[in-house]
């Protein structure tokens, strides 16, 4: 059985990702990109599906962890019987190579340590061709596998049945080096790392970054923290911002709500973008909009709600049955066929996000302004289409209200970026359709007890409800959305966390059932600080904190009766979530301005 998934630290190079276990134990990696093929799998299985361990022999070892300050560069102290060590592991920033580094450094007395590597490439379907390849002063293990390959260099292992085991003892003031390599097969391998310069330069670059961060609220260290993984979910090379570093990591524990969240999804990655921009990160903004030039290239009617890191299109979901899945939940999915849903909200996410890039200083280019009026233009003409909402709901489509108004949105910041910005549009159109399609929410989107509604024709309310006033469709007290707070809490809130919304309504078409969703809970912190209700607010925000695990990681769901997270992890929105609460109990305006 895997680890629960809040005993898991991510080590991230903007590129990749890796998942330990505060076992010491490896259990996910992708190489060289979040959405590569597994070299280590056990996450979803088993530790034969790949991981690499490292700890003390010490049974009764017990482990202290933190990331040293603003990095995901990870202490793990081992005290036990006979002394006290340290591993110290991260994955370097280079602008070539994907290298995983744990460094074992003595601090007293001496510790034995054990390391077991199990390599499983292409989540789990290929045993790799291993061969010695160093000597016995510079031991080094090679592992290929068709493409790809990695070389394993600082112990000699020994083989059984396909896992390599080594011991090495140290003492107080040693340190030993294991550094895990990959490269392409059909090169040669990485010539070894200088790893006190990796050390250093790795330090360096996150503490810089986080160095640029704007927060003179409450939360500073919770904000800071998640800003950070906000930073280690965005690859580096091309712009792009994956969900969460994970698969099919289950919504409910034993079932089949597993989906695999290692794309860049248009909304998440502009909810991310905003926050970045709010935090003073404007040159993430330039790097997303060019990304998202690349991957919307073409015809706007074809436009994805996702798309991959670099901007692929084709992100066919399919089972993986090599890898069991984590404890049991299966089937393990890669890709994702929510990639051909319409979702009629995700344009309108992406047009706010411009619009606050836009007015924090980020001037529009040759192309940028004309691929939003592209994509105002395919709001307007996709007016008529019901859509699978922002749940990604495998139901049939339905005319929901957050969709429908986060189409407003899309062309009221059309209208101010003609009105305000001076840019080129039909404003006078854009104003027609913005102000009809009000006309139909404020009809159709209502209930006659005056609460807002999950979809046309419906009694029951969701928590993406709570999205509304953030976006200036209407105010946090409006009388409309005070109801609406009423019917999510009478409805939607278990054991004090919101639900997303009512599984049991069948409108989503699966089977089973979820935890709170964490990011709507914030959302409900948002409103709360919005509408004066300060304390209930400030309690939320305390309570959701203490779901963080040891390291300020949250996921994507959280099981309140086993009080253990749940879904992938970390995930972008529920971190994204958290700012945005933060920034609201302190006080600053958020996305919707003053303007309605």
């Amino acid at each position: 059985m895997p680890a629960p998934i809040e005993d898991y630290a991510l080590l991230s190079d903007c590129r990749t990702g890796a998942l330990v276990s505060r076992d010491g134990s490896i259990d996910w990696l992708c190489l060289p990109r979040f959405d590569a093929p597994s070299l280590f799998g056990a996450l979803l299985g088993e530790p034969g599906n790949g991981r690499w361990s490292l700890r003390p022999t010490d049974d009764t070892a017990v482990p202290h962890r933190h990331y040293i300050s603003d990095t995901f560069l990870l202490v793990t102290r081992w005290e036990t019987a006979s002394g006290v060590a340290e591993v110290q592991e991260f994955l370097p920033l280079h602008p070539t190579r994907t290298d995983v580094v744990r460094r074992i450094v003595g601090i007293s007395g001496q510790v034995e340590f054990a390391t077991e590597l199990r390599l499983h490439f292409d989540y789990s379907r290929r045993l790799p061709w291993v061969r010695q390849v160093g000597t016995r002063e510079e031991p080094a293990l090679r592992a290929t596998a068709g493409p790809e390959a990695v070389i394993v260099r600082g112990l000699q292992l020994v083989a059984e049945d396909h896992v390599h085991r080594g011991t090495v003892t140290l003492g107080a003031g040693e340190h030993r080096d294991l550094v895990l390599s990959w490269f392409p097969s059909h090169e040669h391998p990485p010539r070894p790392l200088d790893v006190e310069d990796a050390i250093a330069g790795t330090r360096a670059w996150w503490q810089g970054w986080a160095s640029g961060i704007e927060h003179d609220g409450p939360y500073r260290a919770e904000v800071v923290r998640s800003l950070l993984v906000l930073r280690a979910l965005t690859n580096r090379d091309t712009g792009g911002i994956v969900a969460a570093a994970t698969t099919s990591l289950p919504e409910q524990f034993g079932g089949s709500r597993n989906w695999d969240y290692r794309f860049v999804w248009l909304r998440d990655a502009a909810l991310t973008l905003e926050a970045l921009i709010a935090h003073g990160f404007l040159d993430e903004a330039h790097d997303w909009r060019r990304w998202l030039l690349r991957a919307v290239a073409g015809e706007p009617a074809e436009v994805q709600i996702m798309y991959g890191i670099a901007g692929e299109r084709d992100l066919m979901e399919r089972e993986m049955p090599s890898l069991p899945g984590y404890d049991g939940a299966a089937p393990v999915r890669i890709g994702n066929g929510a990639v051909d849903q319409y979702q009629g909200d995700v344009v309108g996410e992406v047009l706010v996000a411009l619009e606050a890039a836009r007015i924090a200083g980020l001037g529009e280019g040759d192309f940028s302004w004309p691929l939003q009026r592209a994509l105002i233009e395919h709001v307007i003409a996709s007016l008529d289409r019901p859509d699978n909402g922002i749940w990604e709901i495998r139901g049939e489509p339905r005319w929901f209200t957050h969709s429908r108004v986060m189409m407003w949105a899309a062309v009221d910041r059309g209208v101010r970026a003609v009105r305000e910005h001076g840019l080129s549009g039909d404003a006078d159109r854009w104003e027609r359709t913005r102000d009809d399609l009000r006309s139909e929410i404020d009809r159709r989107g209502v209930h006659a007890d005056g609460h807002f509604v999950q979809h046309y024709d419906s009694a029951e309310v969701d928590a993406s409800l709570l999205v509304l006033p953030q976006v200036g469709y209407c105010a946090p007290d409006d009388p409309r959305m005070l109801r609406t707070v009423e019917q999510i809490e009478r409805t939607l809130l278990e054991d004090g966390l919101l639900l997303r919304y009512r599984t049991e309504s069948g409108v989503d078409g699966l089977a089973g059932g979820e935890h709170p969703f964490l990011a709507c809970s914030f959302w409900l912190v948002e409103q709360y600080a919005a509408t004066g209700r300060i304390d209930e607010a400030g309690a939320l925000m305390e309570r959701l904190l203490t779901m963080t695990n040891d390291l300020g990681l949250l996921s994507e769901e959280y099981d309140v009766t086993n009080a253990r997270q749940a879904g992938n992890t970390p995930q972008a929105l529920s971190h994204l979530s958290l700012i945005r609460a933060a920034d609201a109990l302190a006080g600053h305006r958020g996305r919707a301005a003053d303007r309605r």
